[in-house]
């Protein structure tokens, strides 16, 4: 392979340091790290920064995630989540550079029964985070022709506060839990999926994707196999309907993503249940999490 100079931004999340290890191990790879504290992105300012640098490829893993947090503070999710992928997309179309943005499933309405393949109208679903991230994928879509969108659900990493440690904390200190099993999605192990969209940079087929685990399941489901990963199977576990649980945001109910476009490239994720599996033995076995 050919030299490839990488930006990542957001590298200290779980997505973003499972970037890293993937990149390290691609010896033609330079990686670049920007963190808040040294390049804040949602400056437009980082347009110049983006060109400067002059990368081969942009990878933004940086986002506000904070979905209730994000309905109460709109502008500074709109800030994070719309108009640094904008700046960034600036800066990469002033220098040549491709871009890799990381969107949500939530960019779709999720109506039950309905699973969504990359193409698939969007409706920027019912939240400020949603909307803030369908606002993102149109606005580098604008600027640029070497783009990536890659979809992702889910996400859960070494070192995450994620819903698969939640629920392990949650176990440990009520010692019964109640999850909500008609809210559907797709369990996305930080990384699988990074190694999945190195392996798409290097391809070179810009597009939309889809780079979850493969499979679905409801939080309820998910929720059952992290407790019996981790050696928490004794616990309780009853099911409840989301009108139960009362939150700011109400996230799709059934925003199931195939992954199709991927896998036409052989870029196919492992099914969830072995990276749940995984996780649990590595990060959450009751008595010794990390």
């Amino acid at each position: 392979c050919s030299e490839m100079r990488v930006l990542i931004t957001g590298g200290q999340g779980q997505l973003g340091r499972c970037l890293r290890q993937s990149l390290a191990k691609r010896p033609h790879a330079t990686v670049t790290i920007w963190e808040l504290g040294d390049h804040d992105i949602s400056d437009p300012a980082a347009a110049q920064w983006v060109a400067e640098l002059a990368p081969d490829v942009v990878i933004n893993a940086a986002a506000w995630t904070n979905v209730d947090g994000a309905q109460a503070n709109p502008q500074a999710a709109y800030a994070a989540n719309t108009l640094a992928p904008k700046y960034l997309a600036e800066g990469c179309a002033a220098c040549g550079a491709a871009l890799l943005q990381v969107s949500t499933n939530e960019v779709f309405r999720g109506q039950p029964g309905v699973f969504y393949r990359e193409y698939d109208p969007t409706d920027g679903g019912g939240s400020t985070y949603a909307r803030s991230k369908l606002a993102a994928e149109r606005a580098v879509a604008q600027l640029l022709n070497r783009l990536y969108i890659v979809r992702i659900a889910w996400l859960f990493g070494p070192g995450g506060n994620n819903f698969p440690t939640k629920i392990a904390a949650a176990a440990d200190r009520n010692g019964s839990l109640r999850v909500v099993d008609d809210e559907c999605g797709n369990p996305t192990y930080a990384p699988d999926v990074a190694e999945a969209m190195v392996q798409l940079v290097e391809s070179g087929r810009y597009g939309s994707y889809h780079l979850v685990n493969d499979g679905w399941c409801s939080r309820y489901e998910l929720a059952c196999a992290v407790l019996e990963g981790s050696g928490r199977g004794h616990v309780p576990v009853t099911a409840i309907k989301s009108g139960d649980w009362v939150r700011p945001t109400t996230p799709p109910p059934h925003a199931v993503l195939l992954n199709e476009a991927g896998a036409a490239l052989g870029i196919r994720l492992r099914p969830w249940q072995e990276a749940v599996a995984e996780y649990c033995r590595c990060e959450l076995t009751a008595g010794g999490e990390r």
